[in-house]
């Protein structure tokens, strides 16, 4: 109801101006086409408006023989309440002004200036809707496999605005992204933005509070967990015990937090309780964000990886089929986000260092212990393959040597990796260390992505007879390469805040701390 009638407001505010354009002096072909290829008429200039938003003018009027576009009064009203209805997708409106199309100056030229600028205004939020306010910084970037070419957001905007000029309302819905993430988040959004924020105060640091613990900080802790629902206040809030009622409560905020629900009060469970209600509602604005980036490929990939919540979830015609948890880089090593396709499985694999690992940590290991080859398996072989022997190396200079470690039990790879065509030599892999997934968040690895449960994966990668046949080799121990039949999209991606159908809201640790850069860059 309250965003009903913020929407009935808006519009009754902006009725004078549709008003003031019910008679518009209209602008002539030749006015309109001269002033797309030279605008100093119009006075300043928003600093959108470059050579690019020039050239992207000139192909929208020219689609319409260079007549006016917002000479109709009900189509510039819809345009200014979809304008309005950008602040529910995280975009800030006033980036996008209207001015009113006067048509009592007599002036033919102001008109069509403010026609222009109109149209300016409705294809750059277009254009950010469907593919982003801003462009990813280089820790957010997204490698594209070759043979996956990314669409042109400025083609495709432009083309909306053209097919869909007549009904406005139309043309945003087409931009505005698709995929089930996106429509979730925004509406959690939309409702969050229509209620004051809430209120809580940062937690003191401490000693570890364990269930049956004492602590003083416990009734501040409560009063933290009452402000969003997770705790009614008790009548005796003073009491330091660490009672059943809250560590339930504690619980359930790790497990919307991304954290182990352990129950303990930590410096990982600290983190998140001290981020302030502002930010959280930011936090939602720059994933909103992420998700614009992403665009299309969410709703093509098959694989999808959320590098934050450490978690693979397999989509089959937009819907959900299955999901499982996965480890991911640490921070030193993040894990990077690209789409691509698996193609090809590795079964029973031998390991071969990569290089940051080799250089970074087995190197130094060996120049300490030689002994750490035979300790970890490891053989010393040369770019041709061929084993060396590490005495006659030396460790200090080794030069262009490898290391590699047998297919088997011990093997960090497990008993299969799942390749796709990367420039970072990272893959999808499975792992002897099974304990860790039960840790939350899940960042072990340096790079690669280790995925629980990966003998699963197999059923919805390959046909059943495909997934047969591959555990039948995988069983014999043997290494060997296995081509699919049918290549899979993979997406691996990164974003820190879900809504589900419910609106009910999911964090994830910032893991790679690129939240608070992308909500500072965001305009307000």
């Amino acid at each position: 109801m309250k965003k009903t009638a913020y929407y009935l407001s808006l519009a009754a505010l902006l009725a004078p101006l549709v008003a003031n354009a019910e008679q518009p002096v209209q602008s002539s072909a030749n006015e309109l086409s001269s002033l797309l290829h030279d605008l100093s008429p119009c006075g300043k200039l928003p600093a959108s408006l470059d050579q690019a938003a020039q050239s992207r003018l000139q192909q929208f009027y020219g689609q319409q023989q260079n007549q006016p576009a917002w000479s109709t009064p009900a189509r510039l009203q819809e345009l200014h309440e979809q304008i309005a209805q950008l602040a529910d997708d995280g975009l800030s409106p006033s980036e996008y002004p209207l001015p009113a199309l006067q048509g009592d100056t007599g002036n033919n030229s102001n008109t069509a200036c403010a026609d222009i600028l109109t149209s300016h205004s409705f294809l750059q939020a277009l254009q950010h809707l469907q593919g982003g306010r801003l462009h990813p910084k280089a820790a957010e970037r997204l490698w594209r496999a070759p043979d996956l070419p990314a669409s042109d957001s400025q083609a495709a905007s432009l083309a909306v605005a053209i097919a869909h000029l007549e009904q406005p309302s139309a043309a945003f819905a087409a931009a505005r992204p698709q995929s089930l993430q996106y429509q979730q988040l925004r509406q959690a959004y939309a409702q969050q933005r229509q209620h004051s924020l809430a209120q809580w105060q940062a937690l003191a640091s401490g000693q570890l509070l364990k269930p049956n613990g004492q602590d003083l900080r416990l009734p501040q802790l409560r009063t933290r967990l009452s402000a969003e629902g997770y705790l009614t206040l008790p009548a005796n809030n003073a009491d330091s015990s660490y009672d059943p009622a809250t560590q339930q409560a504690l619980q359930d905020f790790q497990r919307d937090h991304g954290l182990n629900p352990d129950g303990v009060l930590g410096p990982a469970s600290l983190t998140e309780l001290n981020i302030s209600p502002a930010v959280r509602r930011e936090q939602l604005r720059a994933n909103l964000e992420r998700l614009r980036w992403l665009g299309n490929d969410l709703n093509h990939a098959e694989v999808l990886i959320n590098v934050a919540a450490a978690e693979l979830q397999v989509w089959q015609q937009q819907q959900l089929r299955w999901s499982t948890r996965v480890q991911v880089g640490r921070a030193e090593r993040a894990t990077p986000l690209l789409i691509s396709q698996i193609n090809r499985l590795t079964l029973n694999p031998t390991w071969t260092v990569p290089p940051t690992i080799w250089r970074e940590d087995k190197l130094p290991a060996i120049r300490q212990d030689l002994g750490y080859l035979d300790k970890h398996q490891l053989s010393v072989i040369d770019h041709d393959g061929n084993v060396l022997d590490p005495l006659t190396i030396d460790w200090q200079n080794p030069g262009a040597v490898m290391l590699r470690q047998a297919a088997g039990k011990a093997n960090p790879l497990g008993r299969m990796a799942v390749r796709f065509a990367n420039p970072f030599a990272v893959y999808l892999h499975d792992t002897p260390s099974q304990h860790l997934f039960s840790k939350a968040p899940r960042a072990f690895s340096a790079g690669c992505v280790r995925v629980e449960a990966v003998d699963s994966l197999l059923d919805w990668l390959l046909s059943a007879d495909e997934a047969t046949a591959v555990r039948e080799r995988i069983a014999t121990g043997e290494t060997q390469q296995y081509r699919l039949k049918q290549p899979k999209t993979l997406l691996m991606a990164y974003w820190t805040a879900a809504a589900n159908a419910d609106g009910k809201l999911q964090y994830y640790p910032d893991i790679y701390r690129q939240d608070q850069p992308l909500i500072q860059a965001l305009p307000h």
